[in-house]
Formats: C-alpha cells, structure tokens, sequence
C-alpha cells in the first residue's frame, strides 16, 4: 500500500472527469498508485524519468466508485479508458501495490497497448493487508504501527503520514471502499493469467517487503515468460518512495538495456 497526501508541486491536470500528472516528453510512462495511494510517491520517479520520457500519474478514483463496483476489475475499465481518452499507446505500465495488479488486469485485456509492464511491490498473487478491518481506527498509534510494516526504515513513518492516513480511515465511506478494495484483490487472483504476458516485464522488489513478500516476487518472475527481477535491499513495500535513486537506477538501466 501507499501512503502519502496528494501531490502539491506539480500541476494536476483534468480533461473530462480525470486528473493527472503530465510531465515530460517521448514514450509514455503511465504510472498507476496503490491503496493508500498519493501521487507524490513518486515524485522521484516523476523528477528523473521526465527528462527522457512522458510521465502520466492518473489519479484513480478509489473512493468514489459505486461500492458494488469498487474493485480491481473497475479500475482496470477506468484506466482503460483514461488512455482512450489521452489517446495513447507504445505504453510502459509502471504499477506499485494495487496498482501493480490493476496494471496486470489492464494489460491482460489490451496488452497491444503496453511495449512494457513494471511492477513493484505488486497486489494480484498473495498480500498481508490490514487483516480486513480496523478495529481500532480512532487510535493513532495504532495506525502508526499499521502504516510502519510498508517500510524497512521507521523514519519513513512521519507525523504527516499517520495524520493523512487517521483522516482517511476515520471517514466510514472511504474506509469501506478501502476494505471493498483489498477483498476485490484477494479475490481477483492472477496466477493462471501470469504465462500470456507478452511484452517484456521489470520486477523491482524491496527485499524487507512484508505486504507482499519477496516469494511474491520470484512468483511473478517464475510465471511471466519475459521477466526480470531486482531486489533493493533494506526496503519494504514502496521502494520508489524509500529508495527513488536506486529505483530508477535499476528501472533506467533496464528500459536502455531492453529499448535503446
């Protein structure tokens, strides 16, 4: 899962009922966030790949979704239809969590769309979640030790971070969408799909990951046929926000390795 509040710095655009990040120019990067998800995870991401590459950060509409359709599945249409809407193609998905497994959904039901899928820390195998609920939501601590197993370093767990998280879960609407949500992933298992990617495929893993955990990794590496992964050490579930440098060292080094 991701946490962070909403991205200030950079100007968020609309065109119909979407907003995104636009920045930068060549091949499109569209990058998809997680649960918790705020764009400025990937301010990194966003500050390095621009410079080479048109980068594109929907925001998901994760808590506005009817709660019979809030799921995975939905997502997926949503994404799909914000790339129509942009029109574009000769795509690299770049997914963390949630959005790692709505990419997969995506890329299976349009994958002439995709030159390249990345995923990291990615939902659609196995995840630890929440455990379904939060029994214990109005205590801040509580959240503190809830939001500090997404991370290796507890420093990353800020004053900030807990206060974003408290105001989401304790308004009961968005918290059972967040609860819709993780279900629909459990559910949506993509196991049998893993064999008919195509297009080649960058795993970038925190070794320390305990959401979903390194054995997920070597899963979606055993099981997509064009595969790659690497491990960051001393890194949890989002190692874009807790280790960029080295993230986009290795998403770098990959794309020339594969593309130039």
């Amino acid at each position: 899962m991701d946490f962070s509040k909403d991205f200030m710095e950079i100007e968020l655009k609309e065109k119909g009922e979407y907003k995104y990040i636009d920045e930068g120019e060549g091949q499109t990067i569209l990058v998809l966030h997680g649960l918790f998800g705020a764009l400025s995870n990937f301010d990194g991401l966003i500050q390095h790949f621009k410079k080479t590459h048109r980068v594109i950060v929907p925001m998901m509409p994760l808590y506005d979704m009817p709660l019979i359709k809030t799921g995975v599945g939905s997502l997926s249409k949503f994404i799909l239809g914000f790339i129509k809407k942009l029109e574009l193609s000769d795509i690299i998905l770049l997914g963390n969590s949630l959005g790692g497994h709505v990419s997969l959904v995506t890329a299976k039901s349009k994958p002439e769309l995709f030159t390249a899928m990345v995923l990291t820390g990615s939902s659609g195998l196995y995840e630890n979640a929440f455990g379904g609920s939060f029994p214990r939501r109005e205590d801040k601590e509580y959240i503190r030790k809830k939001i500090a197993v997404t991370f290796y370093d507890p420093e990353m767990v800020t004053d900030e971070l807990v206060e974003v998280t408290f105001e989401l879960v304790s308004d009961r609407s968005k918290l059972i969408k967040v609860l819709a949500l993780a279900k629909s992933a459990i559910r949506h298992n993509m196991m049998k799909d893993l064999p008919n990617y195509k297009m080649p495929t960058c795993l970038i893993w925190g070794r320390n990951d305990t959401i979903t955990p390194p054995e997920v990794a070597e899963e979606f590496n055993t099981h997509i046929p064009d595969s790659e992964l690497f491990w960051i050490d001393k890194c949890g579930h989002a190692p874009m926000m807790e280790h960029p440098e080295e993230f986009n060292t290795i998403l770098d080094g990959w794309l020339k390795k594969r593309f130039s």
